[in-house]
């Protein structure tokens, strides 16, 4: 395939840019790195594309299957069994589409690092800036998310005898340190044990229900509730699968891009089967009082283990989170810099510095 100009050399910092148009994709791996936000690497101090596609999908799921998880059986109190179990089965076929459209989009656009430059090949300057903006949000408050999941986790483990921003603050040193590497393959294998560890839980969880079941609880097939109980109860899905947003960093730090749908066949595969067992076991056993976060709601002791197991993950999944709302800055600021694959100064001290930032906010609103 051809294309209209030759983007190997192009400089997306600049606002002033206009937006890249592509007639097809690459056929071979070597036009692909011609053209992508990386280039060639071979003589560079600092090699970002060396993840396999099987890292890929342990990366996606220590970040998506995590806390969100915890949330999806109190969803189907509010709607029913009948219905929650539909809407997380088909949000997560709907899940494996638009994760097909990204991996189909960054192939057709090499140049593509993150949604901000999705938007500025599909709306110009102005859809660059209201999507970088979007992913930097969502990175900052989803790390949030994580590090009040561990104050949560702490606080059972510890039966509350600190206070919460204590904890909070315990939580988030090991956050920022487990973000601070440059390049995603250093995360990759410490999301090894974060995948067994909320495996693990949700086993812990389940086998915790099962054996303390609440007693004289009530099932529901379908309630019927108000609008506004009903949408804020679909939402805790809708957040367990909001991962995609990190899709085009994560294909850009890969070896071969074209493998990259076997990574999501594979995280949206165990997520959808894992959401749907793990939310059906736990509403059964405990029933419509079941709580959010769902192992404040087990036995003491089985909820202590829960948490306790839980914990990698709440750690790496939060540091994702962070590393990808600063890689986006980072690339941003130095796309076809030496200071990308080089190991100066100036590089180091600007990925420091917003690392330090993006935690520091997250840690402002997880205590908040």
């Amino acid at each position: 395939m051809s294309y209209e100009k030759d983007f190997s050399k192009a400089d997306y910092s600049s606002p002033s840019d206009e937006p890249p148009t592509r007639l097809g994709a690459p056929n071979d791996l070597a036009t692909y790195h011609e053209h992508d936000v990386f280039g060639h690497e071979e003589n560079h101090q600092i090699k970002y594309k060396t993840l396999s596609w099987q890292l890929v999908a342990v990366l996606m799921i220590a970040e998506i299957v995590s806390n969100g998880m915890l949330s999806l059986p109190s969803s189907l109190a509010v709607v029913g069994i009948v219905p929650g179990l539909i809407l997380i089965v088909f949000l997560g076929i709907f899940a494996t589409y638009t994760s097909w459209l990204l991996v189909k989009f960054k192939l057709r656009h090499p140049e593509v690092h993150n949604m901000g430059d999705a938007g500025l090949i599909l709306f110009g300057r102005f859809g660059r800036e209201l999507l970088a903006f979007g992913t930097v949000v969502f990175a900052v408050f989803a790390t949030g998310g994580q590090l009040l999941a561990g104050q949560i986790a702490l606080g059972a483990l510890s039966n509350n005898k600190l206070c919460l921003m204590l904890y909070t603050g315990i939580f988030a040193v090991p956050t920022l340190i487990f973000s601070a590497p440059r390049t995603l393959d250093r995360l990759s294998w410490l999301s090894v044990p974060s995948v067994i560890s909320i495996i693990v839980a949700g086993i812990v969880g389940m086998v915790g229900a099962g054996l303390h079941p609440t007693p004289d609880r009530t099932l529901s097939v379908t309630v019927n509730t108000n609008f506004y109980a009903a949408f804020v109860s679909i939402t805790n899905p809708v957040f367990s699968y909001a991962g995609h947003f990190m899709f085009f960093i994560l294909v850009s730090e890969m070896k071969r891009p074209q493998d990259a749908m076997k990574a999501a066949y594979v995280l949206q595969g165990f997520a959808t089967t894992f959401y749907a067992v793990f939310a059906i076991v736990i509403y059964i056993y405990i029933g419509d009082g079941v709580l959010s976060p769902a192992f404040s709601s087990l036995d003491s002791v089985w909820m202590k283990a829960a948490y306790g197991v839980a914990i990698p993950n709440f750690l790496i999944a939060g540091s994702l989170y962070a590393h990808t709302a600063s890689k986006l800055f980072f690339v941003r600021l130095f796309r076809n810099s030496r200071h990308l694959h080089s190991h100066t100064f100036t590089g180091w001290f600007t990925w420091v510095v917003l690392i330090l930032l993006v935690n520091a906010a997250a840690f402002v609103l997880a205590v908040g």
